[in-house]
């Protein structure tokens, strides 16, 4: 288990973040929320790369526009998650990032990220040098900014039936980033990561979170 802070960011914003792992730990990794703030959910993911070894940042980058945002998983929820989202420029979530990446500083780092946190953790790798290796998950914005270059090793993961997210778009990602390994989970929906959602697949989680931990392990020593 961890514990909340304050991160101050470039611009003066105090942010909320939670952060777990070991003291000692030579490698260090941002999480990065669904547009349901960091709740429960991730937590628990910042709880389970903290389990592998990582000192681990999850900046609420909601708080910018409503702290202590945590949201749930019912239509409603979604709705004002997406309102919330809406209210946060791109460089706003950016200069989060870099807080929380300034935060584990001294460390080769990687970023992953969840949905809108998908996207993000491609930003994290195209718009940022501070990260060593990118994981993004379900992002359904990278496809619009798919032309962007990264600056470390990616690797993304898809759900096959994900309705927010075409096939179309992940292959139009592919073209445009062959460097990238691109994963695509057969009959997976959006959010398969989230063991506390209807769309939630254990052995495409499994299998991902295996793939994301070994790529880690690989660029980050």
């Amino acid at each position: 288990m961890g514990n909340t802070i304050e991160l101050t960011a470039a611009d003066g914003h105090k942010l909320s973040a939670y952060v777990a792992g070991p003291a000692g730990a030579k490698a260090g990794i941002v999480v990065v929320q669904e547009i349901f703030g960091v709740n429960h959910h991730m937590r628990d993911m910042a709880d389970r790369f903290a389990a592998a070894g990582y000192a681990v940042c999850s900046p609420a980058l909601f708080d910018r526009v409503k702290p202590g945002v945590e949201l749930g998983y019912t239509p409603d929820d979604i709705s004002a998650g997406r309102d919330l989202r809406m209210k946060l420029s791109d460089a706003q979530v950016m200069a989060d990032i870099e807080a929380a990446a300034k935060h584990l500083g001294g460390k080769k780092l990687g970023i992953v990220g969840y949905c809108f946190g998908g996207t993000v953790a491609w930003w994290g790798a195209t718009r940022s040098k501070s990260f060593a290796a990118s994981s993004a998950w379900y992002g359904g914005g990278i496809a619009g900014t798919k032309d962007e270059h990264p600056n470390c090793p990616t690797q993304m993961h898809f759900g096959e039936t994900d309705a927010s997210i075409p096939m179309t778009d992940v292959d139009a990602v592919r073209a445009a980033q062959p460097k990238t390994d691109i994963y695509v989970y057969k009959g997976a929906g959006h959010g398969f990561g989230c063991d506390e959602r209807g769309s939630y697949s254990k052995p495409d989680y499994d299998l991902a979170q295996e793939r994301t931990l070994a790529f880690f392990a690989s660029h980050l020593g």
